[in-house]
Formats: structure tokens, C-alpha cells, sequence
């Protein structure tokens, strides 16, 4: 199993992150969260250690990739639900984070985890059914992504949206609609979630 990758980061696109290990570039699926902690450092020479997780399947070896451990358990869990493949589960990571999905699992908010894409009402009610007990408290540690310049934080998120499967047209709108509340310090992380919240109630 592989526990972590660390090395410099090579590249980063709307999905993925490419480390260097010892001569390899890894490619790792990661969240929009994620990789926008990542892309001041491309280029740097910086190293950057992110857990992982390799999931196995007939045809084909795909490497995720996690902010911290708390996301990669996270993401761990979430597969043992009824429908949830790796996929769906870092989608929901990148709508809510741990802690949110905690609290949404905790109180029963099927209506938080619709907003995930792919997640309906009876699949947010067999979520909550089979992890309710085992999925815990919210912890109160996350790490939070690091704040970016002003405009490029447009970029980031937009890019981000577009590799969560949204056109470019609904991620200018979003980005658009959560411009307002950026401030002179954007966190993009915040603010990619904020836009996916206000697709999602479109």
C-alpha cells in the first residue's frame, strides 16, 4: 500500500497533481481543495508530501491523492457505503470536506449531502444509514488552503469546477457569484466550495 508521495511537484492540471519520486512522475487524482494548496509551488522546486491511497481495479492502477490524513481516512470510509466508489467519494470530499460531511452524517442532513453530483435522496439516506456510527465527531483540524492574489483565485476555482465536470460557462457563473465574498485574502478552498453550493442550487 502506499501511505504517502513526496518529491517536487512537476505539474498541476484541473484534476491531478504530478510528484517526483525518485525519477517517476506519479499522477495523482486530487480535489480542487487540494490542488490549489498546490499550484504556488509548481515550478519552485518545493517538495510536497500528500497521503495517498492506490485503488486497484481490473484495468487500471489510480493513485488519489489528499491533503492530510484526515481527508484520505475520510475518503477511505466513504467506499464502505453501498455505491460508493472512489470516484463519488472524493467528489463528496470536494463539495464538503470531513468535518461537514461528519456533521451531515451526524445529524442525518440528507439535504447537505444532495448537493454532492451523483448523490440523490435515497442514496444520501443509505449513506447516512450505513455510516452514521462509525463515521465519528468533527475533528476541528483542518488545514485550510492557502490564500491566493487576488484575480488568480478566479483561475483556481474555475479550473477546479470544470474538473468536477462543470461547463466553463456555470463555473464563470459561479466563480461570478461568489466574487463578492473573497475578499482581500481569498481562500480558495472556501470559495470552491461556496461556488459548488451555489451550482448545486441552481
Amino acid at each position: 500500500m502506499i501511505a504517502y508521495v513526496r518529491g517536487p511537484v512537476a505539474a498541476v492540471t484541473l484534476s491531478t497533481a504530478v510528484v517526483e519520486v525518485g525519477g517517476v512522475g506519479l499522477e495523482l487524482l486530487c480535489t480542487p481543495g487540494t490542488l490549489a494548496t498546490l499550484s504556488p509551488k509548481v515550478g519552485t522546486g518545493q517538495t510536497a508530501m500528500l497521503p495517498a491511497a492506490l485503488v486497484v481495479r481490473e484495468d487500471s492502477l489510480t493513485l488519489f491523492g489528499f491533503l492530510d490524513e484526515d481527508e484520505r481516512t475520510c475518503f477511505e470510509l466513504l467506499q464502505t457505503a453501498s455505491g460508493v466508489g472512489p470516484k463519488l467519494a472524493q467528489a463528496m470530499l470536494a463539495v464538503l470536506g470531513p468535518d461537514d460531511l461528519r456533521r451531515a452524517v451526524g445529524s442525518e442532513d440528507v439535504k447537505t449531502l444532495t448537493r454532492v453530483p451523483g448523490i440523490g435522496q435515497k442514496g444520501a439516506q443509505r449513506i447516512i444509514l450505513e455510516l452514521k456510527d462509525r463515521i465519528g465527531a468533527p475533528v476541528g483540524q483542518r488545514q485550510v488552503a492557502a490564500a491566493a492574489p487576488t484575480e488568480a483565485w478566479r483561475d483556481q476555482v474555475r479550473q477546479g469546477l470544470q474538473g468536477l465536470g462543470w461547463s466553463a460557462k456555470d463555473a464563470d457563473r459561479a466563480v461570478d457569484e461568489v466574487a463578492p465574498t473573497a475578499g482581500e485574502t481569498p481562500d480558495v478552498a472556501s470559495l470552491l466550495r461556496a461556488a459548488l453550493r451555489a451550482l448545486s442550487r441552481a
